[in-house]
């Protein structure tokens, strides 16, 4: 089997992080979500991967390389604008080869892996295997309709949803999937719907097998599902140190300090992650908090958190919570009267202030 990856789109929900990274890329416990799924195919035992990029693709390739660190070799497909996930398959069609394949969303996270499903489908060979999950906002994904054991229809973000079985961002396909692709037409958003395509197998009379995945699984396009994802990667952790903590500091629970961080007089309660290279001074880090490398935060209070590489967060009079802050951001208390608010925010940026 080989693998398949989107990493395109625009991740609008993500705004203002992914004006300036792709949404594939923003941290997890200090590991761009991308390579999760890296590793999910490979141990799969998937080693040939074609990942869709589009007008992030530098930094998807900067990022990822030829795949050799996962011992994978990598391809890259171009896709000239969002046009839906069947279009990214249909584009991929020299790349795959005749081969049967795994498709699977770069912003997905599952934590148990796929190696089950893909033994069952290289076994089983039905036309397609999509995994489902029990969602309570059903209206907000591809939704699937079953009877008993058996796919009946796929509907695409239903207005009003027969089902709250949810497509995960995981798809297992053969040879058949490309004539159902180009069955199909454009839906009302002007995009090749990969729903459709799966119902045209349906319609066809081919074997879509599903299954309901055990354990959590998360879209990270939204920031509650990305602090969500992070708080439970991190809950799996094992503690380590190869930092430096200095003797009026204390370091509790699931807390990893990566090379060359630096903890003085401050209180790290864990499961947290401190990147490399960053500074903790003076502070709290309280749970299901990653703190990026290079990063600093000083005089200040941060809990459940994604604090990305070389931001700087000093000399705040309350505790930041729920919060994703991106690279080389600065947030400080000024030392000037009178005394004011001053923000220099992108668009689509989202501030609280506690009076």
């Amino acid at each position: 089997m080989k693998g398949l990856i989107l990493s395109g789109g625009k991740g609008t929900r993500l705004r203002p992080i992914t004006y300036t990274r792709a949404k594939q890329l923003v941290p997890v416990a200090n590991k761009p979500v991308l390579h999760y799924g890296l590793e999910a195919l490979v141990a799969a035992g998937i080693r040939d991967i074609g990942i869709v990029v589009g007008d992030t693709h530098a930094e998807i390739r900067e990022s990822v390389g030829d795949g050799s660190r996962w011992g994978a070799r990598v391809t890259y497909i171009e896709q000239d604008a969002p046009r839906g996930l069947a279009h990214a398959v249909l584009i991929s069609e020299s790349f795959i080869d005749g081969d049967s394949f795994v498709m699977y969303l770069g912003d997905n996270l599952l934590n148990r892996g796929i190696q089950r499903f893909t033994e069952e489908f290289d076994r089983e060979k039905p036309a397609a295997q999509i995994l489902l999950a029990h969602v309570p906002d059903p209206q907000m994904f591809g939704v699937a309709e079953l009877e008993g054991s058996r796919v009946v229809r796929l509907v695409e973000k239903p207005a009003e949803p027969k089902s709250d079985l949810a497509l995960v961002g995981v798809y297992m396909f053969g040879r058949d999937v490309f004539q159902s692709v180009k069955n199909i037409k454009p839906s009302a958003r002007n995009e090749l719907e990969i729903t459709d395509a799966i119902q045209n197998l349906i319609d066809r009379g081919l074997e879509v097998r599903p299954h309901i995945v055990e354990g959590w699984w998360k879209d990270t396009g939204k920031l509650e599902d990305m602090l969500e994802a992070n708080r439970l990667i991190l809950d799996t952790l094992e503690p380590s140190n190869q930092g430096t903590v200095d003797g009026e500091s204390r370091v509790e629970g699931k807390v990893v300090i990566s090379r060359g961080a630096v903890i003085e007089r401050s209180v790290v309660r864990g499961p947290v992650i401190i990147g490399e290279g960053a500074r903790i001074s003076h502070a709290y880090i309280g749970p299901f908090t990653s703190i990026g490398a290079h990063a600093e935060i000083r005089e200040t209070e941060i809990e459940h958190s994604i604090v990305l590489e070389g931001a700087k967060i000093t000399d705040l009079a309350n505790r930041i919570e729920d919060s994703l802050i991106g690279r080389n951001v600065t947030i400080c208390r000024m030392q000037v009267r009178p005394s004011a608010y001053r923000f220099m925010l992108g668009d689509n940026s989202e501030v609280g202030i506690r009076w």
